[in-house]
């Protein structure tokens, strides 16, 4: 359970804080809801309590996943997706949806890679800053860092 105050990831959207627990009338019952603004853009969102897990509502990474991610980005024998874009699109915004910082951390290798091998849509081109943005919001919590050196050391990672 979250506290007022804490930060947590919600899929899609990134880095929020939980800023307050309300309680509301549902159906005749009352329900907990935990009220959350989104980093990015100031968005409130409203999550009942009891549906956090199910919704991937989760806490942000350790410092030793920020390693794992790491371990992903840098990883280059992967067979990219040669398909259409409008379904590669699809399949990685799947990915994006699960909240899963390991399955973005593989949507912004893939189109970094693919990035080098062809021209990306617009659409991808977006997916990429977004897939980025997530990871460095959510790393530079967990290293308590500040994004700039996040983003170097993602450049970096991908300049080598």
């Amino acid at each position: 359970m979250f506290k007022v105050g804490d930060s947590a990831v919600y899929p899609a959207h990134g880095v929020a804080v939980i800023k307050r627990i309300e309680e509301k009338d549902v159906g005749g019952k009352k329900k907990k809801f935990y009220v959350l603004q989104v980093v990015d853009n100031q968005m409130t969102i409203m999550i009942p309590t009891d549906n956090a897990d199910s919704v991937g509502l989760r806490e942000i990474i350790s410092t030793k996943d920020v390693n794992n991610v790491y371990k992903i980005l840098k990883k280059r024998d992967i067979k990219i997706d040669q398909t259409t874009w409008n379904r590669r699109y699809r399949e990685y915004m799947e990915k994006i949806k699960t909240g899963s910082v390991y399955e973005i951390a593989e949507v912004l290798r893939n189109l970094f890679l693919l990035r080098h091998s062809k021209d990306l849509s617009f659409g991808e081109r977006k997916m990429l800053d977004q897939a980025k943005s997530l990871l460095v919001k959510e790393i530079s919590l967990a290293r308590q860092t500040n994004e700039a050196t996040i983003e170097q050391e993602i450049q970096a990672i991908f300049a080598s």
